[in-house]
């Protein structure tokens, strides 16, 4: 699990609040959520190991989805206060309806078989599912995200574990301080605004190249690593565009070339609050996203690969003004990119 992913729960497992970056445009004009993390910090000493191991798994299951950490956070609470982090079966009289699991999934309400809310990634999974489909879930209060998903008779009751559960999502994660010194500030602003989609030197620049645009920045990558979501935003491309230069067709799940081969082949567009494009080009297969979905910011779009017009696996990453994405609307991705406080130069 990486620091970048995880930087930002970790300020209070030092015993610190602090205040993230202040004011930065979250999802259509709202603050981010990055104000005071909890005040009192939070212990991991009453947890055992079944325990942990079980809030591993809720960290696991969202860090390799490319949710942003927060998600882990609010699991990791919400886990706590139904089931204080134990895989419970039916407990008999003293069930809660049909209510199993880490999260107190109920079969009868559409969370899965029985046998499915009792495995613990599937139950994780899930429950991500539902906390992503919430609007504007990175920057609401724990207690009220964890409420929008499990609809408690106590909706305030999830608050009072936020402290804990940044604890042992810590704990469970690795992190040292010199992650939490490196990466707070940065991973606080890609919670509620942007973040570089994948980490790399941009290997190649905006501008006019042989006579045509080459209309974004390549930012190389090995293939297969996970491509994020830049921001928030809803899919509205999900397609396959690879050609011979001669007019023949191409196939996107097979290695392209910078001669014989034309198009963006796999990739992905997304349209932003501020109705700004990101397109995604280049992934080693479909796009794990389809066209209507609602993605937040850090979420795994795709994976890094070299289909179509490429030379080698890399992610073509480009800014657009607006719907639909032309070489007309296009900018140059690194000062797009610097307004909403990421560097792209920065690997």
């Amino acid at each position: 699990m990486t620091a970048r992913l995880l930087g930002i729960i970790a300020a209070c497992v030092v015993g610190v609040a602090f205040l993230c970056v202040a004011g930065i445009a979250g999802i259509g004009g709202a603050a981010s959520w990055c104000a005071l993390l909890p005040a009192v910090p939070g212990s991991t000493s009453r947890y055992d190991a079944d325990q942990l191991h079980n809030a591993s798994i809720i960290v696991d299951v969202g860090v390799r989805r490319g949710i942003p950490i927060r998600a882990a956070v609010i699991a990791v609470a919400t886990a706590i206060q139904e089931s204080n982090l134990r895989n419970l079966g039916d407990l008999g009289p003293d069930n809660d309806h049909d209510s199993l699991g880490l999260f107190q999934q109920r079969p009868s309400q559409g969370w899965g078989t029985p046998e499915q809310i009792m495995n613990p990634e599937y139950a994780s999974g899930r429950f991500y599912d539902a906390l992503l489909a919430v609007a504007g879930w990175q920057t609401l209060p724990l207690t009220r995200a964890a409420q929008a998903v499990q609809r408690s008779a106590y909706p305030d009751a999830y608050a009072k574990h936020e402290p804990d559960a940044t604890a042992v999502v810590a704990a469970v994660s690795g992190l040292t301080a010199g992650d939490i010194a490196s990466g707070r500030a940065q991973d606080c602003a890609d919670v509620a605004g942007w973040m570089k989609p994948v980490h790399g030197p941009i290997v190649s620049p905006f501008g006019m190249r042989d006579g045509a645009l080459h209309a974004g920045v390549d930012i190389a990558a090995a293939k297969g690593t996970p491509i994020h979501a830049a921001a928030s935003g809803i899919v509205i491309t999900v397609r396959c565009n690879a050609h011979l230069a001669t007019g023949g067709s191409y196939s996107c799940d097979v290695d392209g070339d910078p001669v014989a081969v034309r198009g963006c082949g796999w990739y992905v567009e997304l349209q932003h609050a501020d109705q700004a494009v990101t397109r995604y080009c280049h992934m080693v297969s479909r796009p794990v996203v389809d066209v209507g979905q609602r993605v937040a910011v850090g979420q795994v779009i795709g994976l890094v690969g070299s289909s179509g017009h490429s030379s080698g696996p890399h992610l073509h990453l480009e800014a657009h003004l607006g719907a639909p994405a032309t070489n007309d609307n296009a900018v140059d991705p690194v000062p797009f990119f610097q307004a909403r406080l990421v560097d792209l130069t920065k690997s």
